[in-house]
């Protein structure tokens, strides 16, 4: 007999063993049972309705089969048509040895395998195939009259569905008690099947209904043992104490908001009151700030920094560029004026002063801003990566701000915040929740504050799709921005890569480009079991600023244009040469890389060309819209592709169909899935949820939380339910733990 943890080495084939233990990291009991099916098929499918690249089962009669020598290689193949009663199909094997005796005219199978096209005509290439017989014998047909539901797994090079399903029928088989980690308390009240009938639910169902209530079991398991696992974080990071930064009257945020030229919307003022009112508390903050593109969440970052000096503290706020450092300084000490000045002739009485911090500096700029952070002169400190170096210490860190968390990893998130005394409050800012982000707000994780109403004077975008491949619609472009320019405004064209001469081409993306996968293979994650790899799209080369910056100079419709590049390996001061020029209306046209993704602001420009658009995420293409129509005159945003993608030009068509980040990130989720919200990782490659769906499970989740409340109320440890404390334990590896303390 079995248990979950039993390896799969020796209780299976080796091969079979061995190949899910490479391709999808299945060596115990208990993932192989983790590995539950994508879809299931009923024996009566239709030969007349797969698509191609579609996995096909169906029971079918062999109506005629020959086989013949081949011309370009030795030995036979083989080529029968099957029937189904209403459709015929081709079956082709290349190499008739083992199957001429068998697939003769007359005898009926179960078969099995993924539709391709030769010539024009359909056909199963190499399917497996068994009597209905071996098929009922595996379970495969349900009973022996064809009923039944038939599992399709995912994908596994190398070993075909059915000896999947025959593995994992072997270990049900053999499986001893089933420890469960809902205790029956719960089952009960939420009407749950038990593991063990979960598992053989989902794996060897006679109904869809079975499949539902196992499905809907092991959901709701994943969901308690997170929801558990969250509350006792919630309950350890109540105990963590750190310094109270109360707002004192008269300090740097009262003379800040005098000097205000506007008033802030009720949305700001609610969600400042909510972060000042944490941040007075002796337990760290740690919230989310969401908001639209332009919304102000950076005055109200501010407003906190200013608070937390007024506090006695320092606040540091992380950029993920430097074009996005130096522009946050240029602003904030626009902002503060003299308050900006500590210490210096013309400062006020109770100023504080500005640091920049980024790799790129001198060093003697270097060494004058880690003087000022580390003595605390610098009440306000604003970098990139580079303050998160080992040499960068504080005096007093009370606040870190985080610019556009989805650049930023947990990591290095943590390693500015244990730069303080007592941890510091932080407060993390988006414009799009990235997927972990809306998965962690929904699990309950995250206090979240959302401004969703812009402030006045914010002018509404447009966007559209533009076919690359119609010359007119191209042309049409470059005169609609012309057209802006000849209005007095100004334009952005958006590259995916930097196009130095000696590259391929292909590599020299920009740092912290979001490329999205290439649309021609299958994301084998994702992979439902219905659909192959076809490898018929190779890369296609990527649109270079330095290339379209040459084609607009010679472009007809935009001569006597100032034309400039923007991308990240230029030198700092060449970059900020460039972006104050533009800055200042000197420049008619930047042709740029992502360096302009987040938080530049010029108001006169007005236009944007994104080229290669579906290479792009939907928050990227979001956040970098949200550059144009800043100023009083409407924005227009024009998403170039060459894509012919049903589901790239779905994702574009969704971004150009609304201005809403809020919907966008719920598409990102849908497209990206939730991350590994108790790891690193930022979107759902390999994410530790195996059956919850965030968007799909929220009532669960809900319920779910309830119930964890209840059992966390009871006994926080879960001393009296040891199966599910021990599966708690099973998600809190080392590795995993170490994020979990750090996110």
């Amino acid at each position: 007999m079995a248990g979950e943890e039993t390896r799969l080495k020796g209780l299976i084939g080796g091969q079979a063993a061995g190949k899910l233990a490479k391709h999808r990291g299945i060596e115990t009991v208990g993932q192989l049972l983790d590995f539950w099916p994508r879809r299931y098929r009923t024996a009566e499918a239709d030969l007349g309705q797969p698509r191609i690249g579609d996995f096909l089962v169906a029971v079918a009669r062999v109506e005629s089969a020959q086989t013949r020598s081949m011309k370009s290689r030795r030995g036979r193949m083989l080529e029968a048509t099957i029937t189904d009663g209403r459709s015929r199909m081709r079956v082709t094997f290349f190499d008739a040895r083992g199957h001429e005796h068998k697939l003769v005219a007359g005898r009926e199978f179960l078969f099995a395998g993924s539709v391709t096209e030769y010539r024009g005509v359909r056909q199963l290439a190499h399917p497996g195939y068994a009597t209905l017989e071996e098929a009922a014998a595996l379970g495969e047909l349900g009973d022996a009259d064809h009923t039944g539901l038939i599992p399709i797994y995912r994908h596994v090079p190398g070993v075909h569905p059915w000896t999947i399903t025959r593995c994992v029928r072997l270990v049900l088989g053999q499986l001893d008690e089933v420890t469960d980690a809902i205790p029956e308390s719960v089952r009960s009240r939420r009407d749950l099947l038990d593991r063990a009938g979960a598992l053989r639910a989902v794996h060897a169902p006679r109904t869809h209904a079975d499949v539902a209530a196992g499905r809907r079991r092991l959901r709701y398991e994943e969901a308690l043992v997170l929801q558990c696992l969250l509350g006792q974080r919630r309950i350890e990071a109540s105990r963590v104490a750190t310094t109270e930064r109360r707002q004192v009257e008269g300090g740097l945020l009262a003379s800040f908001d005098e000097r205000l030229p506007f008033e802030l919307t009720e949305g700001q003022q609610r969600v400042s009151r909510e972060i000042l009112t944490e941040m007075a508390r002796p337990t760290p903050m740690h919230r989310l700030l969401q908001g639209e593109v332009g919304s102000g969440k950076t005055i109200l970052a501010l407003r906190a920094m200013l608070a937390a000096v007024d506090a006695g503290g320092q606040a540091v706020l992380l950029a993920p560029t430097e074009v996005l450092a130096a522009q946050h300084e240029s602003s904030i000490r626009g902002m503060l004026g003299d308050l900006a000045e500590g210490g210096m002739l013309g400062g006020a009485e109770n100023a504080t002063r500005v640091a920049l911090l980024t790799g790129s500096m001198s060093a003697a700029r270097r060494r004058e801003a880690l003087l000022e952070i580390a003595s605390g002169q610098a009440g306000l400190v604003i970098g990139t990566h580079a303050l998160l170096e080992d040499e960068v210490a504080f005096a007093d860190l009370a606040l870190v701000v985080v610019d556009e968390q989805h650049r930023f990893g947990v990591e290095q998130r943590d390693a500015l915040r244990a730069k303080g005394r007592t941890p510091p409050h932080l407060l993390v800012m988006t414009a799009t929740p990235i997927p972990r982000t809306v998965a962690m707000t929904v699990f309950g994780d995250m206090e979240t504050s959302t401004l969703r109403e812009l402030p006045r004077g914010r002018a509404p975008i447009t966007t559209h799709l533009v076919p690359a491949g119609r010359p007119d619609w191209v042309d049409r472009t470059w005169q609609r921005v012309a057209e802006e320019a000849a209005a007095g405004r100004q334009a952005y064209v958006v590259c995916p890569r930097i196009g130095d001469e000696e590259g391929d081409g292909r590599h020299d993306v920009e740092e912290g480009l979001d490329l999205v996968a290439e649309e021609g293979l299958v994301d084998d994650e994702a992979d439902d079991g219905e659909r192959v790899e076809d490898g018929s799209s190779g890369e296609r080369p990527l649109a270079g600023v330095l290339e379209t910056v040459a084609e607009l100079r010679e472009h007809p419709a935009l001569a006597g244009l100032t034309i400039e590049v923007l991308h990240g390996r230029m030198p700092p001061e060449e970059k900020e040469s460039v972006m104050a020029r533009y800055a200042a209306g000197e420049v008619d046209v930047l042709v740029s890389t992502t360096v302009i993704e987040v938080g530049v602001d010029v108001p006169n420009a007005s236009a944007m060309v994104i080229m290669d658009a579906d290479r792009f995420g939907v928050s990227q293409l979001h956040q970098l819209r949200g550059r144009v129509g800043r100023g009083g005159d409407p924005g227009i945003c024009l998403l170039m592709t060459a894509t012919e993608s049903e589901s790239a030009l779905e994702r574009l068509s969704a971004v150009a169909g609304t201005t809403d980040g809020f919907e966008l990130a719920r598409l990102d989720l849908t497209q990206r899935r939730e991350g590994d919200v108790l790891g690193s990782a930022q979107h759902g490659a390999r994410t530790h949820l195996q059956h919850l769906s965030v968007l799909r499970d929220e009532e669960l989740i809900e319920a779910a939380r309830e119930d964890a409340a209840v059992l966390l109320e009871e006994d926080e440890d879960l001393t009296g339910h040891p199966e599910l404390h021990d599966r708690i334990a099973d998600w809190l590896d080392a590795e995993r733990a170490a994020y979990l303390e750090k996110g």
